[in-house]
């Protein structure tokens, strides 16, 4: 299963004024945009913990930008503004303070995010002074860092509990959109991401049908849900997903899961499959099995008569024995199978979970109780992988994989 980390854009494209003006647009590497902003945003003199937090907000809310499709998901042919009201401060070709550029080299592939969330988070700020707002002070940050603390401190002091993700993969990135029209009888995992955005928008617009089956299959329901949606929002309603039916899909994506703000529902998909043609028995492999001893792992931690169960993806007498233990405490046969029964039992008392403790940062610290997986600078919710909207995840979507919000966005 793998893992997907937002890409770090080479290049990205400042529009040098608000949106709607007719400024000119410009194009610098990514890490030449970074070192400009924050050559601009904050000054060289402060404390170097408080130039690492205010260089981390700035990269995160640019990737936000660029990940969220934010601008050219509007018709618009850049991916950031340089109007503070809007974004962040990009002043074209102006030179860079040493020391933030030596910052910038070490930290403009390393970004923020939410446990347990994918995309970058939109880490807003201002200066703190004569403008505030709900995100990081500038000088609030200069003030902290003053008083001893890190950077990570301090970012955490502005935008709660929130992660670093380090050394993300540089790459190229084109338009989101597949390069052809998807349309009945199309398969794979472009047909997921539309299948994805549809039923989640279909929450906030209930006259879109929801798709039963995310299957990547474009079918009889995906079509019709593809007409729905673009009848609602004034589209040619053909049934077939061209440019402009897939950025409306991203554009109205984000904005019902506020992917864009600092408050955002988070991007979260699972690529397990929550269908149940057959149950699971001793002796099973893979990444299911592995998935299930996740979740009993965590359990385990907060339901004493649950032990721990190693999670290496093999169905083994431990795994069997924690199994008994949940069909047990569940009032359900013991048989330590796990049937449609036992997985929907263990799935919500792990989502209940997931969902109240593990995101809170005061109850659920990092370092807590909950087994570690690879992957950097995380230690829980390892099984939140995504689609994503916009990347392509690394591999194939087959027939079985949906998304784990299932009584929300699949049904």
């Amino acid at each position: 299963m793998p893992t997907v980390i937002p890409f770090v854009p080479q290049n990205i494209t400042v529009h040098l004024g608000p949106p709607s003006s007719s400024a000119a647009n410009v194009t610098v590497p990514f890490i030449d945009y970074v070192k400009n902003v924050a050559s601009s945003e904050i000054y060289p003199t402060w404390e170097e913990s408080a130039l690492r937090a205010n260089i981390l907000a700035i990269v995160s809310f640019a990737l936000n930008r660029v990940y969220t499709e934010f601008y050219r998901s509007r018709g618009y042919d850049f991916d950031i503004t340089s109007s503070t009201a809007y974004d962040q401060y990009f002043v074209n070709g102006r030179s860079y303070f040493s020391n933030v550029s030596r910052l910038v080299d070490e930290l403009f592939n390393d970004y923020l995010r939410r446990p347990g969330f994918v995309e970058p988070l939109a880490a807003k700020f201002c200066n703190g002074t004569t403008v505030t707002c709900e995100g990081l002070s500038q000088w609030g940050s200069q003030n902290l860092a003053q008083q001893g603390q890190s950077s990570t401190q301090i970012l955490r002091n502005y935008y709660g509990n929130v992660e670093i993700v380090n050394n993300a993969p540089i790459r190229g990135i084109t338009s989101s959109y597949p390069g052809t029209p998807l349309r009945r009888g199309s398969t794979g995992p472009n047909v997921v991401v539309i299948q994805v955005e549809l039923n989640r928008i279909a929450q906030n617009y209930p006259a879109i049908p929801k798709i039963p089956v995310v299957d990547g299959i474009f079918g009889s329901r995906t079509e019709a849900s593809v007409r729905a949606f673009q009848e609602i929002f004034d589209l040619t309603p053909d049934g077939v997903v061209g440019p402009a039916t897939w950025y409306s899909l991203v554009r109205l994506y984000t904005a019902v899961t506020n992917l864009s703000e600092l408050r955002s529902q988070g991007q979260q998909y699972y690529s397990i499959s929550w269908e149940y043609p057959n149950s699971y028995y001793e002796g099973d492999t893979g990444n299911s099995i592995r998935f299930l001893q996740y979740m009993l792992s965590v359990l385990s931690a907060y339901i004493n008569d649950i032990p721990r169960v190693e999670v290496d993806g093999i169905f083994g007498p431990a795994t069997r024995e924690a199994v008994i233990a949940a069909q047990r405490w569940f009032g359900l046969p013991q048989t330590g199978n796990v049937d449609a029964a036992t997985w929907d039992e263990i799935y919500d008392q792990y989502s209940g979970i997931e969902n109240t403790s593990l995101r809170d940062g005061e109850r659920f610290p990092e370092g807590g109780a909950v087994p570690a997986f690879s992957g950097n600078n995380t230690n829980r919710s390892r099984y939140n992988r995504t689609t994503t909207m916009t990347q392509f995840p690394g591999a194939d979507l087959r027939m079985g994989n949906q998304d784990a919000v299932r009584q929300e966005v699949i049904r």
